[in-house]
């Protein structure tokens, strides 16, 4: 009988590998934000809590650069130490994420390529498949082999709006939100292929990363096409201008430009 190789046979290459991947995504992130501000669709002068919200989701790719560094040169006892601050941490982005999106749905400045009820429930779908990811990982923390990909997983979830500053989102529409982040995929296949390659074998790992991606595009996009996303729409924009925007139509490009975050 042929004995199947185990997943963490050689846990150095795969945290090395791990922590390609983290500075991968870091530098995604990066670049996408970094487009953005060099092309005038950012500024600086944006409200308060949109700041906070830059600092928490950036404070979340520090943190996990950080620990994919400490798991792989260590000392470990610190990486575990600071992973208590990062489930923490999760809570925070789940606030502001909240806070930015229903906030733009109430003001009426969500970005004309998306249509605004999908957006709304799209983003903090986003972020809570990401939390019960990365609240699988922590609970397979003793498992390194679970732990190191779910967590790159669960990262992979968060970097649809880096890769939508990237793609040209007005040609994409109207399917910019599902093919944003799609593109997120890129990092669980990466994945399975390294495994593949040097395993003979694909971790289920990879396999529940993926197919948290893809059902969070189909789960948004059955929420946001029913009475239910009716109602949530109709609750969050309740007495705000956005009360007035359609939320399943697709507004006009602002003659000014477009500027994000409003």
């Amino acid at each position: 009988m042929a004995t199947l190789v185990p997943f963490d046979d050689q846990p150095a290459l795969a945290e090395r590998f791990a922590f390609k991947m983290a500075i991968a995504m870091a530098l995604t992130v990066v670049l996408g934000f970094s487009t953005q501000l060099a092309m005038g669709r950012s500024t600086f002068a944006a409200p308060l809590r949109v700041h906070l919200h830059a600092v928490v989701f950036m404070g979340w790719v520090a943190i996990f650069l950080t620990q994919s560094y400490l798991a792989t040169r260590g000392p470990l006892a610190l990486h575990r130490k600071l992973g208590w601050l990062a489930a923490g941490w999760v809570g925070l982005m789940i606030t502001m994420g909240f806070v930015v999106t229903v906030t733009m749905a109430r003001n009426g400045t969500v970005p004309f390529f998306f249509m605004p009820q999908q957006f709304l429930i799209a983003d903090p779908l986003t972020v809570l498949m990401f939390a019960a990811i990365t609240a699988y990982a922590i609970a397979n923390r003793k498992r390194t082999d679970w732990h190191a990909r779910l967590h790159l997983c669960g990262m992979a979830l968060i970097i649809a709006p880096a890769f939508g500053r990237l793609l040209p989102m007005p040609l994409l529409s109207p399917y910019a939100l599902e093919a944003a982040t799609t593109a997120t995929l890129i990092f669980p296949l990466a994945g399975m292929i390294r495994d593949k390659r040097q395993l003979g074998r694909v971790h289920p790992a990879w396999l529940i990363g993926a197919a948290a991606i893809i059902g969070n595009i189909l789960l948004f996009d059955l929420i946001a096409y029913s009475p239910l996303g009716d109602t949530l729409y109709h609750l969050a924009t309740a007495g705000s201008h956005g009360a007035s925007v359609p939320g399943l139509e697709f507004g006009s490009p602002p003659a000014g430009g477009l500027i994000t975050g409003r």
